[in-house]
């Protein structure tokens, strides 16, 4: 299943609550507004660091460029929509569709 984070930690707890319930390996992406807990020197990048050793992390580029966002936490992989697209085909369908 891909988790993604769409709110900056500054307005939501998604963040935490993904550290919580997403299980080990789980693709985790950021994007809208999610893109401000990847910033290098940020006060989530230790968080978000401790995320990587567990799963692959993705940021989607065009919501990085909105928010004049350059510098980003060192193994958050940025894609762009084809990327995200992809992401989301590689994902196991809920049996319950």
């Amino acid at each position: 299943m891909l988790y993604t984070v769409n709110d900056s930690s500054i307005t939501s707890n998604s963040l935490d609550s993904l550290v919580r319930f997403a299980p080990k390996g789980s693709p985790i992406l950021f994007y809208e507004d999610g893109v401000y807990n990847t910033i290098a020197g940020s006060r989530d990048e230790k968080k978000v660091a401790a995320v990587l050793e567990d799963h692959p992390v993705f940021a989607l580029d065009a919501d990085l460029e909105a928010r004049g966002i350059k510098k980003i936490i060192p193994g958050i992989q940025v894609i762009g929509y084809d990327g995200f697209v992809e992401l989301v085909e590689e994902q196991d369908v809920a049996p319950w569709l």
